[in-house]
């Protein structure tokens, strides 16, 4: 399985987010899990591709030409993709992907996971995704989709697109499941 991770492009994180990443990109190894991302060296980007790499996995880079200047990029990819655009970016991860995750992240990986979100909502996709709520990061977010849910915006069902865990093998182990890659979307929408 390939699997595309989002998460921050920043160091100046608490080391426990970076270890998790690291963790997490050895677990995908040792699991023959393949990993496209958005092609980054440094923040959760780079110690996930660590993980991958330690472990003697294969990654795929992918990023806008723009971002090719010196000490941005992860130089151990298998293969790098270069685009014109973060548009094209995101289509080339998720057309290689076979399942998502989340790492702790800004505004590009809160952009990048409620796309793949909305995609599988929709039904666009039916691949599995799972969320890395490393020191509880992620609370803020589980706490406004559960008030969204409460005020009628988004269907009760749709708990079911997700799975957010802290545990990096926990969150594999929920990939690599029947219920994660089989997902019924009728009735998720409020249309």
């Amino acid at each position: 399985m390939v699997i595309c991770v989002y998460g921050a492009s920043s160091d100046t994180i608490h080391p426990d987010f970076l270890k998790a990443g690291e963790a997490l990109g050895s677990a995908m190894a040792r699991r023959g899990h393949g990993l496209v991302f958005g092609g980054g060296r440094h923040g959760l980007m780079g110690a996930v591709a660590r993980g991958v790499a330690s472990g003697g996995g294969s990654i795929t880079g992918v990023a806008p030409r723009f971002f090719n200047v010196d000490g941005v990029l992860f130089d151990g990819c298998t293969e790098f993709v270069y685009t014109d655009t973060m548009r094209e970016r995101k289509a080339i991860m998720e057309e290689r992907a076979d399942a998502f995750l989340m790492t702790p992240g800004g505004i590009g990986t809160f952009e990048e996971f409620f796309e793949i979100l909305t995609l599988r909502q929709l039904g666009r996709h039916n691949k599995p995704i799972g969320v890395l709520n490393t020191r509880d990061y992620f609370a803020p977010l589980h706490a406004m989709f559960e008030a969204s849910i409460q005020e009628g915006f988004v269907k009760p069902a749709c708990r079911a697109l997700y799975a957010m865990l802290d545990d990096p093998e926990a969150l594999l182990d929920y990939i690599e499941s029947d219920e994660a890659a089989n997902l019924d979307v009728r009735g998720m929408k409020n249309i």
